[in-house]
């Protein structure tokens, strides 16, 4: 079959329903932590812990661990960790929502084309975000105060995985939202490979 006819081609029932019921994650990611940092070290037995959400920076106990991990920043030389500083927290709900629009118009016209748009529009995204979370981790360890009490080389904090900074291990990883977030796109990838497979069997 040409590419174009399949593109025009109508999903099946239970692919449409598979595309409304990832767009249902959309609405919950949001609620979740997109990621999660902690800090250990010989005086934080039990970690420093940070929740980055689609629209805050909340610290565990309370809040009371991002206060802690910005009076440690101030004495290395790194400003404080706010959710000012991350603009695209501004616009990362809005994204989501025209995404869920998106994937219920893709259910309700249940075209190949509209899947792969979606598709390829929320990759886009995802990789886009995850290249500006990164350079947030850069410039908040690139930009030390040279005045700092302590002195510390220039780093950039672990965006995924483990670093030792410092007297610090710090441990970086997607949170509940992310996971969500990638459910969905992986659930689209799916319907398109499962709708290719049922393209070439009605074919045969």
């Amino acid at each position: 079959m040409p590419v174009t006819k399949w593109l025009e081609q109508n999903v099946s029932p239970r692919a449409r329903l598979a595309v409304l019921g990832a767009a249902v994650l959309l609405v919950v990611a949001p609620f979740f932590p997109l990621w999660q940092i902690t800090m250990f070290a010989a005086q934080f037995p039990e970690g420093l812990r940070m929740s980055i959400f689609a629209h805050k920076i909340v610290g565990g106990s309370a809040g009371a661990d991002l206060q802690g991990i910005n009076i440690l920043n101030h004495y290395i030389g790194m400003r404080e960790i706010q959710a000012a500083d991350f603009v695209e927290m501004k616009f990362i709900p809005f994204a989501l929502g025209v995404f869920f629009l998106i994937g219920l118009r893709a259910a309700a016209f249940a075209k190949v084309r509209d899947v792969i748009d979606l598709t390829v529009l929320f990759l886009y995204f995802s990789a886009f975000s995850f290249g500006v979370f990164w350079y947030r981790m850069y410039s908040y360890g690139h930009s030390l105060s040279a005045e700092a009490p302590i002195k510390v080389a220039p780093f950039t904090p672990p965006v995924l995985g483990h670093q030792h900074i410092a007297n610090f291990d710090v441990y970086s990883y997607p949170g509940i939202g992310t996971i969500l977030l990638m459910a969905f796109g992986l659930g689209l990838i799916i319907v398109l490979g499962l709708e290719a497979r049922r393209s070439r069997l009605l074919q045969g």
